[in-house]
């Protein structure tokens, strides 16, 4: 039995985030007032992501309460796709797109934090809301998939769906260059044309490998799992 129902870890989780999106928008930074606000960030979509995913990982939690020993078929209907979207929602974007967060985020920053994280963000952002925002996102979807089974799509179609997501987001991250003339990142600023190019190309592929760790990651923790109850009994 969990030290802490997966309900109750699933709500905190939700709350928490609530906080961190509260107090990333009331930061009162430059970039927050040009063209696309906090939307051309990264982390904001992702952090964006993490609460719809937990809000709909509660709703479905919720749904299940309320449903409990009732008889129908419409009510288990509407709660199968909410969990169809739930485990789509895990694979596609909360996971891999998390992950890909956490993962470039500290290792430019380790690299050299003036790339991604100019020093003098420290002015604006306290440390416990960049390791918000940056770091407990990997632990708590971790949680996540450790305390709920996910069925994950075809691999293709996944893959598929994932790199759309990561050229929408160049593509976006372009349109905002091409209106303020400035990237969204310092190293790209810092780099030449072609450059770019391998660098939006590399981050696609480490976005894509993130998707397939998740898998393995999912798949790894159940049947393990799975295994351990079949010799308990």
């Amino acid at each position: 039995m969990a030290l802490i129902p997966s309900q109750v870890l699933r709500v905190a989780i939700l709350l928490s985030y609530f906080s961190i999106l509260c107090h990333y928008k009331a930061l009162d930074m430059p970039a927050h007032q040009t063209y696309g606000g906090s939307w051309k960030f990264l982390t904001f979509i992702d952090l964006v992501i993490q609460a719809v995913f937990f809000g709909l990982c509660v709703l479905i939690d919720v749904s299940s309460l309320l449903t409990k020993g009732a008889d129908s078929r419409e009510q288990e209907r509407q709660l199968k796709k909410l969990i169809g979207l739930r485990d789509w929602m895990m694979a596609v974007l909360a996971f891999p797109v998390g992950a890909f967060v956490v993962f470039t985020f500290w290792t430019l920053y380790l690299y050299d934090r003036e790339l991604v994280y100019p020093k003098l963000l420290d002015n604006f952002i306290p440390q416990w809301l960049n390791h918000g925002m940056h770091t407990t996102v990997l632990p708590f979807i971790i949680i996540e998939m450790r305390t709920t089974h996910h069925s994950y799509p075809r691999r293709s179609w996944g893959l598929a769906a994932v790199c759309l997501f990561g050229v929408g987001y160049i593509l976006w991250t372009c349109w905002v260059h091409q209106v303020t003339g400035v990237w969204v990142y310092p190293v790209l600023e810092r780099i030449t044309p072609l450059a770019r190019v391998a660098f939006f190309s590399a981050m696609t592929a480490v976005i894509c490998i993130m998707y397939v760790l998740g898998e393995i990651l999912n798949g790894y923790i159940w049947d393990h799992t799975h295994t351990e109850k079949v010799k308990g009994e």
